[in-house]
């Protein structure tokens, strides 16, 4: 009886233990079911995960703080006149010869922003050559894996025509040229392709490579082409040219413009709480809005990707784990050639060299004095960790409203999926909002900068460097983190400055193009 009792009371224990030992490797063997519960490795991190806040004290008195009407009221004040003006349309500019060099192809990659400048640089070298140039070939960015053209964005025949007494442009070669295409540089070296611009060439430099190219062959392409044009020493007719391109010739195809028009309406004029919304919203409504007094809007550009996050090497609160998953990625995408990892995360941020997260950007605003009551906008892509990163932000803004919340699924259908489509609708909106703010540098941040002081629009610049320091003190109440905030942002609300040696014209466009009135 006794040797009956301990083997029937073994057995269950061996069972148990293999069972044991079986939910501890299921995890191990089959890690994909288990990502959003554990932080036990990079492979099994997810960056959707809910993060603590950061500064839970600030963001505490962030969430009670209430502005007075006065800091309101100033806040929203439009920029005053700062003495200077566009001067594109006064400029004398050499007329157009008759007898073309050649055609000018370029190819250029990146994002909008970084081919809108290569667009406008491309004019420039065409207007310095005298070459006809063909309209850009936008190539897929291997990020985004956006096809999108230059006439699927642009108004095609809206940009030949503001510039057809600067430079030659066609939409496409002729017949005789048709060989000239993408495909046909991929497979081998071809005589009529540059490869080697330098990064900021001279024109000298174009005159001396290019030009003989385009002499001997009736054709010349560029790739790369990015950043390839200097921004100093450049006749100022051609400072100006690239600034009528960016800010004239450079307009959105119409559909584009629609959906941002009715975004920008809605946010002026937010429908009530019981309307639904549909995509004849803004025909039911127009005549109710139009006794409505117009609400203002901040646009916020949160570039918070999972690229920026990795690149920057920066802590993002998500622990050893999220370390690790970033760490991986960097590995994977640049082969761990970035900068920024040799240096600590508290070197970085005292630096300003990290991007501020959703909560960051978050308590910048509501230490300026932006409050619950403020309309929000967010102008963004992909967030990293999505939601539940924004989610912070949300509480703090509640009026917060993207592409998703004022449009409706017909009406973006045209965009959906296509980054540079997407990101042309935020820069619409961007231009048309009464603050614009981004959470980090970047091209998005540089164009609209430019173009906003060229229109003396209120832009806020986060001071960076004093914003990673601040967050580091995890003593500092929040007086006198608001104080803090406030000198340190004073100059930084679409103040003018004047363009220095090798910064861009398109970020700072005084005063190659504008004028002192």
């Amino acid at each position: 009886m006794r040797f009956h009792y301990q083997s029937h009371y073994h057995q269950p224990l061996k069972g148990e233990a293999i069972a044991g030992l079986f939910l501890l490797l299921f995890p191990v063997l089959l890690p994909c079911l288990f990502t959003p519960f554990t932080y036990a490795s990079p492979s099994t991190f997810s960056e959707w995960n809910v993060i603590k806040p950061r500064h839970l004290s600030l963001l505490r008195s962030a969430l009670e703080g209430k502005s007075s009407n006065g800091e309101q009221s100033d806040l929203w004040t439009p920029l005053a006149d700062q003495g200077w003006r566009p001067c594109l349309e006064s400029v004398n500019t050499p007329s157009l010869p008759q007898n073309s060099e050649g055609y000018l192809q370029v190819f250029l990659d990146g994002g909008l922003n970084q081919q809108r400048m290569g667009i406008c640089d491309a004019v420039a070298v065409a207007k310095i050559l005298n070459a006809t140039l063909v309209i850009p070939y936008l190539e897929v960015n291997p990020v985004w894996q956006d096809s999108s053209s230059f006439m699927d964005i642009y108004d095609v025949d809206h940009f030949i025509n503001v510039l057809k007494d600067d430079v030659s442009i066609v939409k496409e070669l002729p017949d005789e040229f048709s060989w000239s295409t993408r495909e046909y540089y991929a497979t081998a070296i071809r005589a009529t392709r540059i490869k080697r611009a330098p990064v900021h060439a001279s024109a000298n430099w174009y005159l001396e490579n290019v030009l003989p190219v385009l002499q001997s062959y009736g054709i010349a392409a560029i790739s790369p082409f990015s950043h390839r044009l200097s921004f100093d020493n450049l006749p100022s007719e051609i400072q100006q040219l690239r600034c009528k391109v960016n800010f004239k010739a450079l307009v959105f195809v119409p559909h584009i413009r629609a959906l941002g028009d009715a975004i920008v309406h809605r946010l002026r004029y937010p429908p009530g709480e019981t309307e639904a919304l549909s995509s004849d919203y803004l025909r039911v409504t127009t005549d109710q809005n139009d006794k409505q007094r117009p609400q203002k809007f901040v646009v916020l550009h949160l570039r918070f990707d999972k690229d920026m996050a990795a690149h920057s090497a920066c802590d993002f609160g998500g622990g050893k784990a999220e370390k690790l998953a970033l760490a991986k990625y960097r590995q994977t995408i640049w082969g761990g050639r970035v900068l920024n990892s040799q240096f600590t995360d508290e070197e970085l941020r005292s630096q300003g060299r990290c991007p501020l997260t959703p909560e960051e950007i978050g308590l910048l605003l509501a230490a300026l004095g932006f409050d619950n009551s403020t309309r929000l906008y967010l102008a963004s892509h992909k967030v990293y960790g999505g939601e539940a990163r924004i989610s912070t932000l949300r509480e703090v803004f509640p009026l917060m409203e993207n592409k998703k919340s004022l449009a409706s699924s017909e009406e973006r259908a045209r965009i959906k999926g296509k980054a540079s489509l997407l990101a042309a609708v935020d820069y619409y909106v961007g231009m048309h909002s009464d603050i614009f703010v981004s959470a980090s540098p970047g091209n998005m941040h540089n164009a609209l900068v430019g173009h906003r002081t060229f229109e003396n629009m209120k832009t806020i610049r986060p001071n960076m460097a004093l914003l990673g320091q601040l967050f580091l003190d995890k003593n500092i109440t929040w007086l006198e983190f608001r104080q803090a905030v406030a000198e340190g942002h004073q100059n930084r609300q679409g103040q003018l400055k004047l363009r220095k040696p090798k910064q861009s014209i398109y970020t700072y466009p005084a005063p190659d193009c504008m004028c002192r009135a």
